[in-house]
């Protein structure tokens, strides 16, 4: 049996939620699945919930026979001989948090030693071996707009090692809005364009069962489950990693968080090969590859801080 609690979390999140647990009550889901699934969903939880807060409860065997997590709150749970404790809130150790997390008065060596853990379990649930994936729209809304252009780059231990791409054939045409966002033309799309029924077989093969790598996860979730629906094909259900909450995590107070603005504080730049239009921004494959820079990036300061 396992309890999820979550406060403030965007919709989507709930929504996937509900494909393996019951909603009792708003934010509060229960369900009995298997610890695989458990530490899968808790990934999840945790890549997306962005600022919100979640507590999760679960069986386990110990003399308690539960254990507990939370994620974004200012509840603490901590082990007091083999016993699982939470630790409220106190005024100094919030104020030591908001001050850049290493308390004073002789505990900053054991304050920089939890962190160094903490980063260190954290970088072990992020793997080297991934697809990314971005996808190019007609919209915003999964439910009345089309995937124009889907791309991804297989990475295998931190290296490129092959890429995926698809113009897809649309309903309607083009808007100029679309056009002079991403460059893709209604001509584009009549001469190369492929129905989706071709191409979303093609992607998820491609994907296998590899981790997935995307900047503003939910946005392309959201237009990837639709596809998977109206093409008659299971949902994408691969493990997935979020760049964006991801850098919010580790980044504190940026200005923006966009993939444009992140590669710019990263100083991140691709390389635009043969002056090719697949690889600019706002082109799947170009975003594919900025997210692959950051995603790497954002792995290095991990690993720098363990």
């Amino acid at each position: 049996m396992m309890v999820l609690h979550l406060t403030d979390c965007p919709s989507g999140l709930r929504g996937d939620l509900t494909k393996w647990l019951l909603e009792i009550a708003a934010g509060v889901f229960v369900g009995q699945v298997s610890a695989r699934v458990r530490e899968n969903l808790w990934l999840r939880v945790q890549e997306t919930c962005r600022s919100g807060r979640v507590v999760l409860v679960y069986s386990a065997k110990n003399e308690q026979h539960l254990d507990f997590r939370v994620h974004g709150d200012t509840w603490e749970p901590l082990d007091f001989d083999g016993i699982k404790l939470m630790l409220r809130p106190n005024n100094t150790r919030l104020k030591e948090k908001q001050a850049g997390g290493n308390p004073g008065h002789g505990f900053s060596n054991a304050a920089k030693g939890r962190t160094a853990k903490r980063f260190s379990a954290m970088r072990s649930r992020y793997p080297d071996t991934y697809i990314v994936v971005d996808l190019e729209t007609t919209g915003l809304n999964p439910n009345t707009d089309e995937i124009v252009e889907l791309g991804a780059i297989k990475v295998v231990k931190g290296g490129k090692t092959d890429i995926f791409h698809g113009l897809i054939s649309t309903s309607t045409s083009i808007t100029s809005g679309t056009t002079a966002l991403t460059g893709i033309t209604n001509d584009e799309i009549k001469v190369s364009g492929q129905p989706l029924q071709i191409i979303m077989p093609q992607f998820i093969s491609f994907c296998g069962d590899l981790p997935i790598i995307a900047h503003n996860l939910d946005f392309d979730k959201g237009f990837l489950d639709r596809a998977c629906v109206s093409c008659n094909l299971p949902l994408v259900l691969n493990r997935c990693v979020d760049t964006l909450a991801l850098a919010r995590r580790l980044k504190k107070n940026l200005p923006s968080y966009k993939l444009a603005a992140l590669a710019e504080c990263f100083d991140l730049s691709i390389e635009v090969q043969n002056g090719s239009e697949l690889n600019k921004p706002h082109r799947s494959l170009g975003d594919c590859e900025t997210t692959y820079l950051l995603y790497e990036k954002l792995i290095d300061f991990m690993d720098a801080s363990s």
